[in-house]
């Protein structure tokens, strides 16, 4: 800790006051998510595979996760079905394993129908609050997602040897800007007066 943290009382100050402090490596961060996210969109097909291994990964210690869970939770009926989910969670893991351009494609599928249905919902959503300000751009947000999930299909199975890894570099690439923006207002937004970082101005003598 800081001279300048040891007066510091208000935790959302004492978080901006930190945040300045590591201003560099929160921007760092950044920059090294904008590196993955354009490596992913420049080599689409590798990413969509790392990303794929990921998918069965993180299914394999969920559905791991699962089973433990199940010896410890009762009556014995409700452990089972929990057993059994894990069980199949775990299997789809390792079926992504070892048929990794089989299930981005399946998975490539799935997306394309959750982003069809999405969009329609959205659509409608918007039919029903035409009568509110602003109601357009839940419109247009749907007609996109609609749009993306037609397009995917026009191209499917070929789009799911890179729609993954597509959507993969545009998550890094914005989180990656948005590590950079908080880094860089971090940088600054410590700076203000030191009564406003202390909480408040000290009382005047007599008051």
């Amino acid at each position: 800790m800081t001279g300048g943290d040891a007066f510091i009382t208000d935790p959302c100050a004492m978080w901006t006051e930190h945040c300045r402090q590591k201003w560099g490596w929160i921007v760092g961060l950044g920059v090294l998510f904008i590196i993955g996210g354009l490596l992913s969109m420049g080599f689409v097909f590798a990413a969509t595979f790392v990303a794929t291994l990921y998918i069965g990964a993180a299914m394999v210690v969920a559905g791991g996760w699962e089973i433990i869970t199940a010896f410890h939770i009762r009556p014995w009926g409700r452990a089972v079905l929990l057993a059994v989910i894990g069980a199949v969670t775990v299997f789809a893991g390792v079926v992504t394993f070892m048929y990794p351009w089989a299930a981005a494609i399946s998975l490539t599928a799935v997306l394309g129908v959750l982003l069809v249905a999405s969009g329609i919902f959205k659509l409608v959503l918007a039919w029903q609050l035409r009568d509110l300000g602003r109601w357009q751009y839940v419109a247009i947000s749907g007609a996109l997602r609609l749009i993306l999930g037609v397009l995917i299909f026009l191209q499917w199975p070929y789009s799911g040897l890179y729609i993954l890894g597509l959507f993969l570099g545009v998550s890094l690439l914005f989180e990656g800007f948005a590590w950079v923006a908080i880094g860089l207002h971090a940088r600054t937004a410590g700076r203000q007066a030191p009564e406003d970082r202390l909480g408040g101005a000290a009382p005047l003598p007599g008051e």
